[in-house]
């Protein structure tokens, strides 16, 4: 919650609201909390699992339900698991998430971003016999350096700071190369140790929250859709608007840039060589839990792709509803000409007086063999298959998402309407008339056009400039040989 919003401060009114409605508030106040909790332990945060079938986690609660009767007796918690399962995923409740994967008939259930909220912070209520405070605090620091440094604009200032990071490597170095070497003692090593563990689970955790703000801002859209009574071309252009919102909102943003982050395979060996040596540290090789600092970045890997095929799924959602919309229309548009047909038969015998509706008659197109161009070979065009390797650093992962098609229908009805005009038009007459809009793969499907048809020719001897705006405002300009449209006879 904002706290720098008037309207979302934690008042006694706001309290009392979340007291009566959020769902995290109704766990802890549940009868039967601590069964609840132990299980989302045992099962979701504890071995850190997600998407768990329905038997498995029957399974599981019977197991944990048989030692808390061994102990308490047999008619401390009377109900079957089954039954304990389905009432923590009612509507009413959402403690769970139960839903069903593609080609699955068993129901799956996830824990929920409240649920594991809740978990955290009891787990936090036993206290901690180390905390971390020197941790924490360089990493303020080095956050609000980060912070003041990336946002200035002054170069004169950036550079200076750069110059005293610069110095004061050197003299680090210096000192190295003097033999005074400084390494981190035991309970720093412990202090930074446990504040690493504590941010991967805290990320772990921050997936469920982000699924769910996509999946929150995706009913929006289509409950849009569901309650729409506008035209479909307005329709198309709200979805798409609220597409670009969703990835491009601040949770889609900073999702998209740990992605791509993620995706790097020169940052995935640094972060597991990092990883392998801090496993090698001799003040942490006692630890119990040090073996999973080497799973954390296989950890995120299905937690990040989980929420991948989330947006994914939205997509395909929203697919289908535009679907369903067209098929609604159509059947509208069959209705109208079966009342159309319906009049027209009952008017057969006596049809209206006077003239009831004009028809072109029909026209025989006449088109002598000597019209017709000779054959022209298609030029060949020469490819360099020669690969480079790029830097991984300077690749834009996000253009592979950024796809579009070019509809070669409308180029071919730009063709059409120029050669109306004039018996023959060049590519640079069609681009004038109409502006290119899609760069070079719209010059490329205007010489498959080309490749493709009888009435037209590629002069190779001959070059013409074509050049087009981008949506920043640049222009971009092409040379490329000549193309010659002729209307047909």
């Amino acid at each position: 919650m904002n706290a720098s919003n008037p309207g979302d401060r934690m008042d006694y009114y706001a309290l009392n609201s979340l007291r009566e409605n959020h769902a995290g508030w109704a766990l802890l106040r549940a009868q039967n909390a601590p069964l609840a909790l132990a299980f989302f332990i045992a099962a979701f945060t504890g071995p850190n699992q997600r998407n768990i079938g329905r038997q498995a986690l029957i399974d599981t609660l019977d197991d944990v339900l048989f030692g808390l009767r061994d102990s308490l007796g047999e008619d401390k918690f009377p109900r079957p698991a089954s039954e304990y399962l389905d009432d923590w995923a009612a509507p009413e409740k959402a403690w769970l998430r139960k839903y069903y994967i593609a080609g699955q008939d068993e129901p799956v259930y996830d824990l929920t971003a409240t649920a594991e909220d809740v978990v955290r912070w009891v787990e936090n209520l036993r206290g901690r016999d180390f905390v971390a405070t020197q941790s924490r605090l360089t990493g303020i620091f080095q956050l609000l350096k980060t912070l003041v440094q990336e946002s200035e604009t002054d170069p004169e200032v950036r550079l200076a700071e750069l110059q005293r990071q610069r110095d004061g490597i050197d003299v680090e170095m210096q000192r190295i190369r003097e033999g005074h070497i400084k390494v981190m003692s035991g309970p720093e090593a412990l202090d930074h140790f446990q504040q690493l563990t504590a941010l991967a689970k805290d990320l772990l955790a921050d997936f469920r929250e982000v699924e769910q703000n996509f999946r929150s801002l995706d009913r929006q859209v289509r409950e849009q859709i569901a309650t729409w009574d506008g035209t479909q071309g307005e329709l198309l252009e709200s979805i798409f608007a609220n597409q670009q919102d969703i990835s491009g909102s601040i949770q889609g943003r900073t999702f998209q840039g740990f992605w791509d982050y993620l995706m790097s395979p020169q940052l995935r060996t640094e972060l597991q060589e990092l990883l392998e040596r801090a496993m090698q540290i001799e003040a942490l090789a006692r630890l119990d839990n040090i073996d999973t600092v080497a799973n954390l970045h296989r950890d995120w890997l299905p937690a990040v792709e989980q929420t991948q095929a989330t947006v994914r799924q939205l997509s395909q959602q929203m697919r289908r509803l535009l679907d369903d919309k067209v098929f609604l229309e159509n059947k509208r548009i069959m209705q109208l000409i079966r009342s159309i047909e319906g009049n027209a038969l009952a008017i057969r015998n006596q049809p209206p007086s006077g003239t009831f509706i004009e028809v072109d008659a029909q026209a025989v197109d006449v088109v002598l063999p000597f019209e017709r161009p000779l054959y022209e070979p298609s030029t060949r065009v020469q490819l360099d298959d020669e690969v480079f390797t790029a830097e991984d650093a300077e690749v834009d992962s996000g253009a592979l998402f950024e796809q579009f098609h070019v509809d070669k229908e409308r180029l071919q009805d730009n063709i059409a309407m120029v050669l109306e005009e004039s018996g023959q038009a060049t590519l640079a007459d069609v681009a004038d008339a109409f502006p290119l809009s899609q760069g070079l793969a719209e010059i490329v499907a205007y010489f498959q056009l080309a490749s493709d048809s009888p009435w037209a020719s590629i002069n190779p001897e001959t070059s013409q400039q074509l050049s087009w705006t981008l949506p920043d405002g640049s222009i971009r300009e092409a040379t490329v040989e000549q193309i010659i449209f002729v209307r047909p006879s």
